[in-house]
């Protein structure tokens, strides 16, 4: 089968596409025929540093895709065709979701919403679950405040949705250009995204937000918008210093690999019109070291998917 190929360490240069065995699905895991997979953050870095000690390239890219049931293990009662997405780990030997066939545990999946393309329906699990963790983890109450840093980004506009559908007040940043867009996205209040995000969010609530997730990569900048004794999440692993007694969450989407049954809570909401996917563009695989490129280059509002 062919698959996307990092073969070493480096720019969009080292990937390549390239042909693997077949792999066979053990008990209680699922083959996925692949018909659309995102690329993400992660995948730049792991062809920049490589996927991890112990694993050698080629290594295959890729957290969340969509595509039908191709074959499953013992134990698994899916329905051979079923159109489904899944999120998967990179940083194993089988590698990520860029191939033409994954094998992934059968808790990591649930079924396509319905009249849900499998483009749209791949940019859901990595950011949706991440958000759906965030927000179990800070655990607010209807009527809190949750701020949303990179409020225009994937991770953004999940916030946002979610955030409302659990009774939050949500303030959001937003460039100029990117304002239209959060509002329509549900944020209650907007505010200039800039060098200072303390004095912002603070424009609009005084005493600091209850929690803020932050897309935006803001780290210890983010912490002055946030009140004594509050949340912040963070989405690449930086977890402090703190100050005023504001408890940091590093957030890791890998923290919810196996959680099939609220990733299809996350697709009937698509169903029902709550969530908002958001594709930027689409790649064929081939194609994929000018995804790569895209990407690094910012800007991208949605997901940029590979199809196969």
């Amino acid at each position: 089968m062919r698959a996307v190929g990092i073969v070493a360490a480096g720019g969009p240069e080292v990937l390549q596409i390239v042909d693997l065995p077949v792999p066979e699905p053990g008990p209680g895991e699922v083959r996925i025929r692949v018909s659309a997979a995102t690329v993400n953050p992660t995948d730049i870095g792991i062809r920049q540093m490589g996927a991890g000690p112990g694993l050698p390239p080629p290594w295959v890219p890729g957290r969340e895709l969509a595509g039908i049931v191709d074959e499953v293990g013992e134990g698994v009662a899916l329905d051979l065709g079923l159109p489904v997405m899944a999120i998967v780990t990179p940083r194993r030997p089988q590698g990520g979701a860029q191939a033409e066939l994954v094998v992934v545990p059968a808790d990591s999946v649930c079924a396509v919403p319905k009249g849900v393309s499998d483009v749209e329906a791949a940019t859901l699990p990595m950011n949706g679950l991440t958000v759906r963790l965030a927000l179990d983890r800070l655990g607010l109450a209807s009527g809190q405040v949750l701020g949303v840093a990179g409020a225009a980004g994937a991770v953004g506009g999940y916030a946002i949705e979610l955030g409302k559908l659990a009774g939050l007040r949500v303030v959001a940043d937003a460039k100029p250009a990117d304002e239209a867009l959060v509002r329509t996205l549900g944020a209650d209040e907007v505010v200039p995204r800039g060098d200072d995000p303390g004095a912002a969010y603070r424009k609009a609530v005084p005493d600091g937000v209850d929690a803020l997730i932050d897309g935006a990569l803001l780290d210890e900048r983010a912490l002055g918008a946030v009140r004594d004794g509050g949340g912040l999440v963070t989405v690449r692993g930086w977890s402090g210093p703190s100050e005023r007694g504001i408890t940091v969450h590093p957030v890791l989407v890998s923290e919810y690999l196996h959680e099939g049954g609220k990733l299809a809570e996350l697709a009937a909401l698509v169903e029902h019109g709550k969530l908002t996917l958001r594709v930027a563009d689409t790649y064929p695989m081939e194609r994929v070291a000018d995804a790569h490129r895209r990407l690094e280059a910012g800007g991208v509002r949605g997901r940029l998917v590979l199809t196969f």
